[in-house]
């Protein structure tokens, strides 16, 4: 089983993207597997700059199949940025693979990120105001909308206006802010469908036969300080909104590290 991960130790800025790149030369996939769009890896090759947020660094080789797992949590605005401008770089985004079960960060999870930290003022946690967390608070709390919802339209937006009643509600009775409206939302997201579309698959069976023919995965951690800022075991108020340790890895990859979910024993170098 041909899995490394990879993991901050510390409170971010150890230098994981530099390892990452090292490493991903030498495997066949590149897996970011949590996080959202707060972080990333800058690299630099041949004197030009690639600043990432959502793809995995494999993308810089042609031979790498680069993937989006299902513990991210997806703008799907910005990822298509992103496409836009690795391909007016010269890179193949084709390869990209972004699994379904992804949750999508929504514009209520960033209005009310943004709300949310005003209104603590002196106690705010200073989030960038992404909605990361507010999208991760709804992956548990199972309303969140998936990246597969994109692929149907009135799946979509019955979901939409069904977690709108209660999202509006909070934004206007409690922080006094507009409501947003399930039209808008729907053509902005919709829109974005032909772009993303022939990039969605089903990651968990990709990673597997991965796995299972030998090849060399490599899994690769881009949110700050996944060991001294997880959620599961950092300081209240200093921790990000997805969990980084190598244990969670297999949970928000579906791949078990002490024996897979198909029962097949293995480790990880």
């Amino acid at each position: 089983m041909p899995g490394v991960v990879i993991v901050g130790t510390q409170w971010g800025d150890e230098g994981k993207g530099r390892f990452t790149d090292y490493l991903a030369k030498e495997s066949e996939l590149v897996v970011r597997y949590q996080g959202g769009h707060n972080a990333g890896h800058t690299i630099v090759v041949d004197g030009e700059v690639f600043a990432l947020q959502l793809v995995p660094s494999g993308v810089l080789y042609d031979y790498v199949t680069p993937v989006i797992g299902n513990g991210v949590v997806i703008d799907p605005a910005v990822l298509v940025d992103e496409l836009d401008m690795l391909e007016r770089k010269g890179l193949d985004t084709r390869r990209l693979r972004v699994s379904g079960n992804a949750h999508l960060i929504m514009p209520y999870h960033q209005e009310l990120d943004r709300v949310t930290e005003r209104y603590l003022g002196k106690n705010k946690l200073g989030t960038t105001k992404r909605g990361i967390g507010p999208a991760y608070a709804d992956k548990a709390l199972r309303v969140g909308l998936r990246v597969q919802d994109l692929l149907d339209a009135k799946i979509f937006r019955e979901k939409l206006e069904l977690v709108l009643r209660e999202k509006n509600g909070v934004l206007a009775k409690v922080y006094n802010r507009l409501p947003l409206d399930a039209d808008a939302i729907c053509e902005r997201y919709l829109g974005l469908v032909p772009r993303l579309e022939p990039l969605i698959a089903d990651t968990v069976h990709l990673v597997h036969d991965a796995l299972d023919a030998g090849q060399r995965v490599l899994f690769e951690l881009t949110d700050p300080a996944a060991q001294g800022r997880d959620v599961l075991i950092a300081l209240v108020g200093h921790a990000v909104s997805s969990a980084g340790v190598a244990a969670f890895e297999g949970s928000d990859r579906n791949v078990d590290l002490g024996g897979s979910l198909r029962g097949r024993q293995g480790h990880v170098d």
